[in-house]
């Protein structure tokens, strides 16, 4: 049996439940696999063992972002233009780019050039992130995340599956963030702590393998139950810019988690630095990396509960408050000592973690407020213009 509601089909299956939330956190646990390993360890690699200025590199990462501005809505027109197919119209594109994204993230990190001169370097670096995050990565993050709107039209379903999507990535944190550190640094002979360059290409290749395997398993637990007609109609560069930016509720979204991430990414790259550099401990940054990924899990319990109770955007912004007040007096204590860090790390995280548990939730009310707006629904370009200012929200768990 099934229902029809302005332009889509709730196909009467399978009862929402348990296979579709721990399916759909496979999906982020595929996801940051490859998106942690890159925002946590790329910075590093290319300066201490590929040999390139940290300028350079940032500017590398800058010029991507911009790429992906375009990227990502293209995908999402691609996706909304996609024919849907037994499995849904979402589903489909993890089988197809699962092996695309796993070749190139190891291809961000092949070691094996950096005996090369330095124009090859910078090429090859522009040229296999780029393939990784701006195409392949597009290619199936922007659907993945689209598809929470068609595995269930039940708010609090598509909060729980924000939240499992949020387990998920905490998990794929803590492969990265935690058990990675233990084993791709060693102290040089001046007793300082040195990124590997062969240990962190074969990490890469472990957690590519891993993370086709996360996709798939996604692909096979996870139902489409809404589904969507394919698009058909003449592209209208003019009706797309008003379909998306006449929205409050998309551009404050867009906005808030854009700033968020800014913040995110600078904490997350510079952690490479202040761990191993300036606390002298690379194993504290395993440490680190678990506190925020248990702060994460145990708001996960309590998350479905706190947004139907008080809304998730009252929520979100609360603990954001507390996030900012907590790192201002980090940066005004100045401490050198490690463990007074943890303190106002603890509090910061409190936000952070929210915000990551629910902004896809808040994303498909989105989807479903510019639906009643325009009474045209386009899941993946919505998606992906919230998606373009993270390329996910979730780069660098812990600070």
């Amino acid at each position: 049996m099934s229902s029809t509601v302005q332009g889509s089909t709730v196909e009467r299956t399978r009862p929402f439940g348990w296979r579709d939330k721990i399916g759909y956190a496979f999906g982020d646990f595929g996801n940051d696999l490859t998106f942690v390993l890159s925002a946590l360890f790329l910075l590093k690699f290319y300066t201490d063992v590929m040999g390139i200025s940290a300028a350079l590199v940032g500017t590398m990462m800058m010029v991507c972002r911009i790429v992906d501005a375009f990227t990502d809505v293209t995908m999402g027109q691609i996706v909304d233009r996609s024919r849907p197919t037994a499995k849904g119209k979402f589903a489909p594109w993890l089988r197809r780019m699962c092996g695309p994204v796993a070749v190139a993230s190891v291809l961000c990190f092949a070691v094996w050039f950096q005996d090369m001169p330095m124009g090859f370097k910078v090429f090859w670096m522009f040229f296999s992130y780029l393939l990784w995050g701006s195409v392949c990565y597009t290619g199936i993050n922007i659907p993945y995340g689209s598809m929470a709107s068609a595995i269930s039209d039940s708010p609090d379903d598509r909060t729980s599956l924000s939240t499992w999507r949020g387990i998920g990535a905490t998990i794929g944190q803590v492969v990265i963030g935690v058990v990675l550190p233990l084993f791709v640094y060693y102290k040089n002979d001046a007793g300082k702590t040195v990124l590997n360059g062969t240990t962190m290409m074969w990490a890469a290749v472990l957690c590519s393998v891993l993370a086709v395997a996360c996709y798939l398993i996604c692909y096979a637990m996870s139902t489409e139950r809404v589904r969507l007609e394919q698009k058909t109609e003449k592209f209208s560069l003019g009706y797309l810019l008003r379909y998306l930016f006449t929205n409050r509720s998309l551009i404050g979204i867009v906005v808030c988690a854009l700033l968020l991430l800014v913040g995110q990414l600078s904490l997350g790259n510079m952690g490479n630095y202040i761990y191993p550099n300036y606390f002298n401990s690379a194993s504290m940054l395993s440490s680190i990396t678990f506190i925020g990924a248990a702060i994460t899990l145990v708001l996960s319990v309590f998350m479905p509960a706190l947004a139907r109770r008080f809304g998730k955007k009252e929520i979100a912004m609360v603990t954001i408050g507390v996030s900012a007040v907590a790192l201002f007096a980090a940066f005004f204590v100045h401490t050198h000592d490690v463990r007074v860090w943890i303190a106002p790390y603890v509090f910061a995280w409190l936000g952070v973690a929210t915000f990551s548990l629910i902004c896809w939730a808040m994303t498909i009310d989105v989807i479903n407020d510019t639906e009643v707006r325009f009474g045209d629904r386009r899941d993946g370009t919505v998606y992906a213009t919230c998606s373009w200012r993270a390329s996910s929200v979730r780069p660098a768990r812990r600070a």
